[in-house]
C-alpha cells in the first residue's frame, strides 16, 4: 500500500515548498492538502456536522488556497503525487476548476489528483450562494461538466443547475482522460451512485465509517451501470496514531493508499513525525 501524508497548510505550520521537499526526500507517494475558503464566525454548523463535535480549531479558518499551494509544491518536486484532500467542488466555479485543475496536471508533469468532497460547514456554502440541500447534485455536475472541459476540443453541458454553451477552454490534462478523481467521506446509496458514476476512487476515514459496508454499496452501484468494481480503488484517510497492524488490516482488504495526518505546525513538530511515519513505507 502506498503511503501519503496530509495536512492544513497555514500561515502558521511548516510552509507548503519545505515540506514538499520534505516528504519527497523520505519517499512518501502523495502529498495531500485540503481547503475552507473561511468560515464564518457565527458557527452554527457543529464541526463535521457532527452533534456535540469539539470546537473547530483554527486551521479550517487558516489554510493556504490548495492550488497555489500545491502549485508551489510542483515546482520543487519530481515524484510524489499532488492531491487535494478534499476539494469542496459545490463551492467552487467549475469552469475555472477545471482549468486550475488542468494546468496543475500540466506544470507538474501529470502527478495531480482531485480528492472531492461535497462539503459540511452550512454557513461557508450559504456565503457561496449555495444551497446545502442541493450541495450532492451540483457536485455531481460541476464534475461532469469538467469531465466535458478536460477530455473534448469544443465542451458542452446542460444540467439542472449548470447550463454551459458550447466553448474552447485549454490546456487539456496531462494525464488522460483525466487526473484521477477520489470522493471522500462517508457513504450511502446516493454517494455510491456518484462514485460508480465518475469517481476513480473512494477515500473514507479510517474508524469513522463501515469501510467493509461502503465497499459493497459501491460494487451494486457498479454493477448496476455496468461497471467493474475493481475500477474504483479504495483510499485510506487516518485519523491520530497509525499502526502497522492498521495499515496491513487496510492494505489486506484491497487499499491501495494509506494518507496519514500531520499537524499544522512548525518543522520542529513535522519532520519528526515524517522520520516516524518513514518506518512504515515498504
Amino acid at each position: 500500500m502506498k503511503i501519503g501524508v496530509v495536512i492544513f497548510p497555514t500561515d502558521k505550520s511548516i510552509q507548503p515548498v519545505e515540506l514538499a521537499r520534505e516528504v519527497e526526500a523520505r519517499g512518501f507517494e502523495s502529498l495531500w492538502f485540503p481547503e475552507h475558503s473561511h468560515i464564518p464566525t457565527s458557527r452554527e454548523t457543529p464541526w463535521g456536522g457532527r452533534k456535540n463535535a469539539p470546537p473547530l480549531p483554527e486551521i479550517y479558518w487558516r489554510s493556504h488556497d490548495q492550488f497555489v499551494a500545491l502549485a508551489a509544491a510542483a515546482a520543487v518536486t519530481k515524484h510524489i503525487r499532488l492531491c487535494t484532500g478534499i476539494t469542496l467542488v459545490a463551492q467552487r466555479d467549475p469552469i475555472w476548476l477545471a482549468k486550475e485543475v488542468a494546468s496543475l496536471d500540466m506544470i507538474s508533469g501529470g502527478r495531480f489528483e482531485l480528492g472531492v468532497g461535497y462539503g459540511w460547514c452550512v454557513e461557508e456554502m450559504r456565503n457561496h450562494g449555495l444551497d446545502y440541500r442541493k450541495r450532492r447534485e451540483i457536485l455531481r455536475e460541476h464534475i461532469l461538466l469538467m469531465r466535458e472541459l478536460w477530455t473534448k476540443d469544443e465542451a458542452e453541458f446542460h444540467g439542472q443547475h449548470v447550463n454551459f454553451e458550447k466553448s474552447w477552454a485549454w490546456p487539456k490534462p496531462t494525464q488522460q482522460p483525466h487526473p484521477p478523481i477520489i470522493l471522500g467521506g462517508g457513504i450511502g446509496p446516493s454517494t455510491a451512485s456518484h462514485i460508480a458514476e465518475f469517481c476513480d476512487g473512494w477515500m473514507p476515514i479510517s474508524s469513522r465509517y463501515s469501510v467493509d459496508e461502503g465497499l459493497v454499496m459501491i460494487g451494486q452501484a457498479c454493477r448496476e451501470i455496468g461497471r467493474d468494481p475493481a475500477s474504483v480503488s479504495l483510499q485510506m484517510f487516518y485519523l491520530g496514531a497509525v499502526t502497522p497492524d492498521e495499515v496491513k488490516r487496510d492494505a489486506d482488504r484491497g487499499a491501495v493508499r494509506g494518507i496519514l495526518p500531520l499537524p499544522s505546525k512548525g518543522a520542529d513538530e513535522v519532520l519528526p513525525l515524517l522520520d516516524s511515519y518513514a518506518k512504515l513505507l515498504g
